[in-house]
C-alpha cells in the first residue's frame, strides 16, 4: 500500500515511465535531484498525513528508504 503510493508520487514528480522499484537509488536510477526530492516529500507529508524533517531528508537514499521511513511514522 505505502509502496504504491510513494511509486505514484514519484512518477508522478519526476515524469518517469510506472518503472519504479524498492531498490531503486533515487539519485543514480531516477535522476532526482534536491529540488526533485523537496517537491516529493511535500507530496508524501500531504499523501500521508506525515511531517517529514529536512533533516532527515538525506536517509532518503532509496525508493525503500521512503517507504520504511513513512511506516514507521505510521505505527
Amino acid at each position: 500500500m505505502t509502496f504504491e503510493k510513494v511509486k505514484e508520487i514519484l512518477v508522478e514528480e519526476l515524469g518517469l515511465d510506472d518503472e519504479v522499484n524498492l531498490t531503486d537509488n533515487l539519485k543514480d536510477d531516477l535522476d532526482a535531484d534536491s529540488l526533485d526530492l523537496a517537491e516529493v516529500v511535500i507530496n508524501l507529508e500531504e499523501a500521508f498525513d506525515i511531517e517529514i524533517p529536512e533533516e532527515d531528508y538525506p536517509k532518503f537514499v532509496t525508493v525503500k528508504d521512503i517507504v520504511d521511513f513513512i511506516d514507521a511514522k505510521k505505527n
